[in-house]
């Protein structure tokens, strides 16, 4: 039986989020602040009583992990299906260098959220390899509640694809630093999850 919670966990802040950053796929560890956050947060999910974790590899997400498994006494898995959207050659950079050194692009990107020809991943590609590593951690738990770490537009992309909705939508906003969304397990209908919470902290 698959699990009857989902604990999805966005990662404490970075420098390049205190600095309006695009990260994608670039490993950039939590700063003082995000290990604060993880720890504090880690609470919070410790009293729901998490059975497994798994966790995007990069550094800013597995600390967040490690900081709720030292607590609850649990191993942490990592899949690279976790790791946040690549966003080519636009990470490194806030959104006003963007717009001076890819003005059409920048365009493109803030009308349709994609541009192609810079190495930048589709919303649909993310949601499709989150929802896979969710949905195969899930099937493998016998009820429980399921902690993935991992990523702001990742999260958001993967529960449009948990919830059955167009991959390429953009209106499931991404979680703030360290906040969490919880899902809960359908057992009859489509799609199989539905959203019991948002942006808890």
């Amino acid at each position: 039986m698959p699990a009857d919670y989902l604990i999805l966990w966005r990662h404490g802040q970075t420098d390049f989020n205190k600095q309006m950053r695009i990260q994608g796929a670039t490993d950039i560890p939590l700063n003082d602040l995000g290990l604060r956050q993880a720890r504090e947060s880690a609470q919070s999910i410790v009293a729901k009583e998490p059975t497994r974790i798994i966790s995007s590899p990069l550094s800013r997400a597995l600390t967040t992990a490690q900081c709720l498994a030292t607590e609850v006494g649990l191993d942490v898995t990592t899949d690279e299906r976790l790791v946040e959207r690549r966003f080519g050659e636009f990470e490194g950079k806030t959104r006003a260098e963007i717009e001076v050194e890819f003005p059409g692009e920048f365009i493109h990107w803030q009308r349709h959220g994609m541009v192609h020809g810079i190495g930048m991943e589709t919303r649909e590609s993310v949601g499709e390899r989150f929802a896979q590593a969710v949905g195969e951690a899930s099937d493998a738990m016998d009820g429980g509640k399921l902690v993935v770490v991992a990523h702001g537009a990742a999260i958001a992309c993967g529960v449009s694809h948990l919830l059955g909705l167009y991959g390429s939508w953009g209106g499931v906003r991404g979680l703030d630093n360290c906040h969490y969304a919880i899902l809960q397990r359908r057992h009859s209908g489509n799609p199989d999850w539905r959203i019991e919470a948002y942006n808890l902290y």
